[in-house]
């Protein structure tokens, strides 16, 4: 597997409309795109910092991952991801054949176009891994 930069870093908030206040007006961070990905039950909004994007999630339905995680641990960051250049199908079975508990056994749609998936943190020393890549 050959990641090239870490993707994006997710961060669990309970309402994007209040969160981007902190990362526009006092980090000076610009938020270029907002997004609901209907499958996850939850909306995204992306900042950029270099090359690397901090995605906040939203969850629009008790029932997504996201609220789950909020009750349980509260706002706060959720999730690492990780560039892969040689495919994140690729990847998955390299992970999965070294012992890595997989959360998703094949690429799926995220947000902004990209390919991806998740790794059970109880395998990757207690932190949510996700792997992407830009589809073709």
């Amino acid at each position: 597997m050959k990641i090239s930069h870490i993707e994006h870093l997710g961060i669990a908030v309970k309402s994007i409309e209040e969160a981007l206040p902190y990362y526009e007006n006092v980090l000076g961070l610009k938020c270029y795109n907002i997004e609901t990905v209907e499958d996850q039950k939850v909306k995204t909004a992306f900042l950029k910092v270099g090359d690397t994007k901090i995605e906040l999630l939203e969850p629009t339905s008790p029932e997504s991952t996201i609220a789950k995680f909020i009750e349980n641990k509260g706002a706060g960051v959720h999730h690492v991801a990780f560039a892969i250049e040689d495919g994140v199908a690729n990847a998955l079975a390299e992970v999965e054949a070294a012992g890595v508990r997989l959360i998703d056994k094949a690429p799926r749609k995220g947000a902004e176009g990209l390919n991806i998936a998740f790794l059970h943190p109880k395998s990757t020393l207690g932190v949510l891994t996700e792997l992407c890549e830009k589809p073709e």
